[in-house]
Order: C-alpha cells, then structure tokens, then sequence
C-alpha cells in the first residue's frame, strides 16, 4: 500500500480510537498554526510552515505517535516529555489520553524556533 492522498483518507483507514485522538491532535496543530498547510510526509499525516514539515502523526499498533521532523526536538524537551515513552523522532502517546494542548504548543515552539535557526544559518552562508 502506498502513501495516502491526504490526511482525511488516512484516518479513514484508522481504528476508531486512534482516530478521535489523531483528529483532536490535527485540530490542536491547526489551532496552534493556523497558517500551516496539510501534506504527506514520508508516508505520514504531516503539516507544513513555511515550506518545513514541523508536526505529523501516525497511529501505531500500541497507540499513537507525534513526529516533530527532527531528530533534536525532542531530546531538548526530555524534562517535558518524562512521562511519556520516546524515541529520538517520535513521541507515542496513549489515544484515550491524548496530548495536552500546553505540550502540543511546547513541541510546536520548539521545532518552529528550529526551522528558525537553520534558516538563519542558510542565509548567512548566502
């Protein structure tokens, strides 16, 4: 199977469950980002600003998992993130649970004060 179309056709393949808690996430990134556009991104339901993929999600066999693009985020929110089990590029997180906005917002920041940095890095060396 390929990659879907977008993301309201891969949530519709979606068990019911971690589907409401994908859809609540999707609802939170648009709330936070308001300017931000959907897209497929390796495969997964992901968003855009600025031309950089900043946010995306998957559900999993256990659960279901935010993906910030980046293999530094996450390890420099460890301390906000303890609660919850991780891997260098994704954070899963219980579907009956969800995320809290207050984290979705910090996750949010953070790439974004990323893509920020390396944009200014790339036009100093222009």
């Amino acid at each position: 199977m390929g990659a879907p179309a977008s993301i309201d056709a891969y949530l519709a393949g979606v068990a019911a469950d971690r589907r409401a808690a994908l859809e609540a996430l999707r609802a939170q990134i648009h709330r936070i980002v308001p300017e931000c556009e959907e897209c497929i991104s390796y495969s997964m339901p992901a968003f855009r600003w600025n031309d950089e993929v900043f946010a995306g999600f998957l559900a999993t066999s256990k659960g279901c998992s935010y993906y910030p693009f980046s293999g530094t985020t996450l390890d420099g929110m460890a301390d906000a993130l303890a609660a919850y089990s991780r891997t260098k590029s994704a954070l899963h997180f219980d579907p009956a649970r969800g995320l809290p906005l207050t984290l979705v917002k910090k996750l949010i920041a953070a790439r974004r004060a990323e893509i920020r940095a390396a944009a200014k890095i790339t036009a100093k060396r222009r």
